[in-house]
């Protein structure tokens, strides 16, 4: 994977992932059930209308569901097995734009056994215009831009192969 795509904490499976290094996704934060990242829209992730292509939107929040799942350092005993989805909904709240910078903030709900439940939210952001602010800086402090989708993912654990 090409250095320039991801920044920020590393994660096993973005290792092969070619599809969020072509998104442009950057890794802000990693831990246990927990995952944030970050990707600007471009021209080619938009649909006929001019704004965000659902599935750009969805397969963002996928990744972020994706990280937190899985430890991006297995446990002893946990090398041969990975939480895929087994279900996932989505909720479009407000359409995003070229230029804007998406933030995907994935945190686990609850995990019992096998199986766990994840809920996702996306937020968009103008770009931070150059100046005295520092960068990601939203207009709502402590809230990176306006959410314009919910995420919820089921999940299942299951034998790597």
């Amino acid at each position: 994977m090409a250095e320039t795509a991801l920044s920020g904490p590393t994660h096993q499976i973005l290792e092969n992932d070619y599809a969020s290094e072509w998104m442009g996704i950057q890794v802000l934060a990693l831990s246990d059930g927990h995952a944030t990242i970050r990707m600007t829209l471009r021209q080619e992730m938009l649909n006929g209308f001019g704004m965000a292509h659902g599935g750009m939107i969805f397969a963002f929040g996928d990744t972020a569901f994706a990280l937190a799942c899985n430890p991006a350092v297995p446990a002893p005993g946990e090398e041969n097995s990975i939480t895929v989805a087994s279900g996932v909904d989505i909720n479009f709240l407000k359409p995003a734009f070229r230029g804007q910078v998406l933030t995907a903030v994935a945190d686990r709900r609850s995990s019992a056994g096998r199986s766990g439940l994840y809920d996702i939210q996306i937020f968009a952001a103008d770009a931070p215009e150059p100046g005295p602010e520092s960068p990601g800086s939203s207009p709502n402090p402590g809230q990176p831009g306006e959410l314009i989708a919910e995420f919820r993912g089921r999940s299942r654990t299951i034998p790597k192969k």
